[in-house]
Formats: structure tokens, C-alpha cells, sequence
């Protein structure tokens, strides 16, 4: 399957837009296929340290399918606004307002039902999405983002990191305030994003460690990323520049927020729509191990998995689109013939 991505800066397949969702400016990434006709409409929701066009192999295969697409820049990244808090509440950053703003998004296009796929925070995004709003979603997909339900009892990330997932301290530390202190630069962003996407430097020093978070003392030596380089990673230092990285890292600080706002979903933790999983073989933190629980809250739930670390979408894309491609066609909803 050949498969040519989206091009950052001038690709005729997609256009760059701008809408205002519920007061603030969203960008976002819209294409539909060569006919101008489509079938359904596709949203893609990516995750941290990401853009929309995290999803740049996937965008082809599903126009190419016959689907609208449509893929957002989340609150604080990129072309969106990124609302300082405070004076602004974290809620803005939070699991329900994202839901909202994607419904408000599809309204404004015009579609009634969508399709919603994530990544990272996108995918946890999408579950919660399929609860907040279900006259909207029709199917969804996420790609390493296991599924988890809303829970009664509050528990805290120093309690989840000293119990069961110890590997979700960097959680903490990109919280904290710290980083945006180090990353507070073009020549920094630069140095981070290559590290974050696994480059490494000449000793095979790392820049991430997901038991500790992001280790600021090896930034200067990072060499290249085989995953984001030339001028994908221009753009993604660009977009990453505009609002700098601490809006980006409010995600990491909403857990108290979303649990206050999912208490709202504690009679809806079953999600009976068409539902698909990719886990990442080798994802650091968003381990097997993880998912092995969720299909007692997804009846209609299919997997796949692909050999690939938490980038799936950009290191093995013709494993993760074959996955989407079959699980869309099962589902019935390829109305034009793929030519991929």
C-alpha cells in the first residue's frame, strides 16, 4: 500500500481552516475526496506533543476511502487558541470541553454523525466524546489510548504512580511547571519535539523518561529523529512556537477537573457503538497490559495491534491504516472503491 503523507506547509488534498467553537479559534485540517462527494465524515483527535497532522498517513487513506476529514489542532497546540489559565479555568483543557468543541465543530459542518479516531490524549478524548455526545459519534477508533471509565472515588496521579502505573510520574513532572521553564525556545523546541520522537544523542542519551519526564540535562545533545524530521518538524517547531509549551502541558493538569465533570457519566461507562482498539506493542506507557480489561465496557469492541512503540501512526502507518481500513469496510461504511 503506497502511501504519500500530508505535507505541512502546501498539500492540495487538505485545506488549513479556522473556526470559533464555543468562543475560541480552533484550527484544523479539512479535505474531502477528489469527487467532492463523501460518504461520511471522518474527525481525527491527536495527543501531546502532537499537531493534527500527527495524523498526515492517515488523512490519505481515508479520503481516498471516500470520507470527509476533518482533524483538529486540541486547545493550546498550534493554530488553536491557548487561553491562559488562569485568569481562564483548566476545564478548557479538560476531556468535556474538547467533546464540546468537536460537536460544535460538526455542527457547524453540517454533519450529524461523525466518525471519531484518536491518539494519546486524542484517544482519550474520543471515548469520552462517545459518552458526551451520542446522537453525535457513530464508530470510534483509538490507537494506543486504552479505554477507561469514569470513576466514583477520585484517585490522584501520586496515588495511580505509587500503585499500578509507575510509569505515569513524567505525568507529574509535565505538570509541574518545570519544563516550560527548560523548553522556552525555538532552539529548545527543536531539541525536545526530536527527543520526544525518539531521537537520541551520541551516547544513546535520552531526553524522556516516563518514570521521571522530560530530562532537560540531555536536550542540548539530542541528535535527529528518523520519525519527525525535515520540514514536518520545521512546521510541527513553527506551531509549537506560537504559543510556546506551557499551554500544551495544561493537559497534564486537568485529572481533578475531567474527574469532576465525568461524574456526570458514572450511568453511561458502557459504550455500546462500533468500537476499535490498536495498541502499540511497544508503547512506554500505554502498555498491553493496560487494555486487557476494557471489552467488558465495549460489547462491540474489535483490536488490532501493530509492533510499533507509542507513534504508531508515523512509524508503522501502513500497519495502523490496514487496521482502520478493514474495520471500516467491515463496518460497512466504505461507499467508494480504494484505490490504495
Amino acid at each position: 500500500m503506497s502511501l504519500q503523507p500530508i505535507e505541512p506547509f502546501d498539500d492540495s488534498r487538505i485545506e488549513h481552516r479556522h473556526a470559533v467553537l464555543n468562543g475560541h479559534r480552533y484550527h484544523y485540517l479539512y479535505g474531502v475526496p477528489p469527487s467532492g462527494k463523501y460518504s461520511h465524515t471522518v474527525f481525527l483527535i491527536h495527543g501531546w506533543p502532537d499537531l493534527s497532522l500527527g495524523w498526515r498517513y492517515q488523512i490519505p487513506l481515508l479520503l481516498d476511502m471516500g470520507f470527509r476529514v476533518v482533524a483538529p489542532d486540541l486547545m493550546g497546540f498550534g493554530g488553536t487558541d491557548a487561553p491562559k489559565v488562569p485568569p481562564n479555568p483548566i476545564n478548557l483543557y479538560g476531556l468535556k470541553r474538547a467533546s464540546d468543541d468537536i460537536a460544535e465543530l460538526a455542527k457547524q459542518l453540517g454533519a450529524e454523525r461523525i466518525i471519531l479516531g484518536g491518539h494519546d490524549w486524542g484517544g482519550f478524548v474520543v471515548w469520552r466524546a462517545a459518552q458526551w455526545h451520542p446522537e453525535l459519534i457513530s464508530h470510534v477508533f483509538s490507537v494506543c489510548t486504552p479505554y477507561t471509565a469514569p470513576h466514583r472515588e477520585y484517585i490522584s496521579l501520586e496515588q495511580i504512580v505509587a500503585g499500578s502505573l509507575p510509569q505515569f510520574a513524567y505525568q507529574i513532572h509535565l505538570g509541574s511547571g518545570r519544563v516550560e521553564k527548560v523548553v522556552n525556545s525555538e532552539d529548545t523546541i527543536r531539541q525536545f519535539l526530536k527527543g520526544m520522537y525518539g531521537a537520541r544523542g551520541p551516547n544513546k542519551e535520552e531526553s524522556f523518561d516516563p518514570n521521571q519526564g522530560v530530562l532537560s540535562e540531555n536536550l542540548p545533545k539530542i541528535g535527529e529523529s528518523r520519525l519527525l524530521n525535515g520540514k514536518v518538524l520545521d512546521y510541527y517547531v513553527q506551531e509549537y512556537s506560537r504559543h510556546g509549551i506551557h499551554s500544551t502541558l495544561n493537559w497534564y493538569r486537568t485529572r481533578k477537573a475531567n474527574w469532576e465533570e465525568d461524574l456526570a457519566l458514572l450511568d453511561k461507562k458502557v459504550i455500546t457503538i462500533p468500537t476499535l482498539f490498536i495498541q502499540a506493542t511497544y508503547d512506554s506507557v500505554l502498555k498491553p497490559e493496560m487494555s486487557l480489561s476494557m471489552g467488558k465496557s465495549l460489547p462491540n469492541l474489535t483490536r488490532g495491534e501493530v509492533a510499533a512503540t507509542h507513534w504508531a501512526l508515523t512509524q508503522k502507518p501502513e500497519e495502523v491504516n490496514a487496521i482502520i481500513r478493514h474495520w471500516l469496510v467491515d463496518q460497512g461504511l466504505e461507499k467508494v472503491k480504494s484505490s490504495l
